[in-house]
């Protein structure tokens, strides 16, 4: 076992404290990684206060990994020492189900194991990238391209896919416009993400308060959601809007913004039901469908598109001290736009 300096939470109720964690020994399809950098998410937060059920204390949290191969098992192939790596949302999964053999093993029919708070095939409790080091799957070992700023990649390992993949799967491109709705951390980069793959661009807000920052990412059009003229304005306009906001929206409003075949993706998972009539759809023929954030193929295409096209998030760079100040900012939205933690600074 490797005992690696880490931050855990103790409790649903009380602030993240250093410790220590083991990880286990390597297996002959292993990845041993020396974490440089770890991206906050807004899903740590409300994992480790209990806002998606029960789990297992102490917790360390943390699916945003970006570091580097220290020692591989004796049948990896994939990689090798030294190399850039990172580790997002799953780190492993059945391998063997209909999704899992077509690369999407977000959807394993058997059940992913999420990188933090998640039962491993061996039983035990994942613990995520808030630490050291960690050990990992060659197959959910992602490799970071060395033209990417290695201290800003982290939050493309959820954030990122979590915009790309809908923008790939419902064919967001040149002649098609697509409206981000919500422009925090996951928002900014799906602007960035839309514009780069060629899409006109336009960012749905509450307020016209990051308007500057949205062109200045390639937004084409901004508009703030606060004025109800806006509802009435861009009635049947977009060919795809994604939803990255968790608040709850009256989702028949946004129908009513699609165009014709034109459809509404969730990122963002609102407590509320969706309330709209049947007609809403049926008249346009439009779609309402939800997205998670990727598998391993659609996670290593985006990372190669965003250093084709120098695609990156806006990041702030903190110490593990500093963990606790960011979940306050971040819940107060005092944060352009990403957090990331030196993962040296564990030590």
């Amino acid at each position: 076992m490797l005992i690696v300096n880490a931050y855990a939470a103790p409790s649903a109720t009380e602030p993240l404290i250093p410790t220590t964690i083991e990880r286990r020994d390597l297996g002959p399809h292993d990845v041993l990684i020396d974490i440089a950098y770890a991206g906050i998410c807004h899903s740590d937060i409300h994992t480790l206060r209990g806002h998606g059920g029960p789990i297992t204390y102490p917790q360390v949290v943390g699916h945003e990994i970006v570091g580097f191969v220290r020692e591989i098992g004796s049948e990896v192939t994939k990689h090798q020492v030294g190399d850039r790596v990172g580790v997002g949302c799953e780190s492993n999964s059945c391998g063997n189900c209909e999704q899992c053999l077509k690369g999407e093993e977000v959807y394993c029919l058997n059940g992913n194991v999420q990188t933090y708070a998640g039962v491993d095939y061996d039983g035990t409790i994942t613990q995520g990238g808030y630490s050291q080091a960690t050990v990992v799957k060659e197959n959910f070992v992602l490799k970071v391209p060395e033209s990417l700023h290695i201290e800003k990649v982290a939050p493309l390992l959820c954030a990122g896919v979590t915009l790309y993949s809908p923008l790939k799967h419902w064919n967001a491109g040149p002649g098609t416009k697509v409206a981000i709705v919500g422009m925090g951390g996951l928002g900014h980069v799906g602007v960035k993400l839309a514009h780069a793959l060629g899409a006109e661009v336009t960012v749905l807000s509450r307020t016209l308060s990051k308007e500057r920052d949205g062109r200045a990412f390639g937004a084409d059009h901004y508009y703030a959601t606060g004025d109800p003229e806006t509802f009435a304005r861009l009635v049947g306009q977009f060919d795809l809007i994604l939803n990255t906001v968790s608040a709850g929206l009256d989702i028949a409003e946004y129908v009513d913004l699609l165009a014709v075949d034109g459809t509404l993706v969730l990122l963002g998972a609102p407590s509320e039901n969706i309330s709209l009539t049947a007609l809403a759809l049926i008249a346009g023929r439009r779609s309402i469908s939800g997205s998670a954030n990727g598998g391993i193929p659609i996670t290593q295409e985006m990372l190669d598109f965003c250093a084709e096209h120098d695609v990156l998030p806006e990041t702030e760079l903190i110490r593990a001290e500093d963990i606790n100040d960011a979940y306050e900012r971040v819940l107060s939205s005092d944060v352009r736009y990403r957090f990331v933690i030196d993962a040296t600074t564990f030590a």
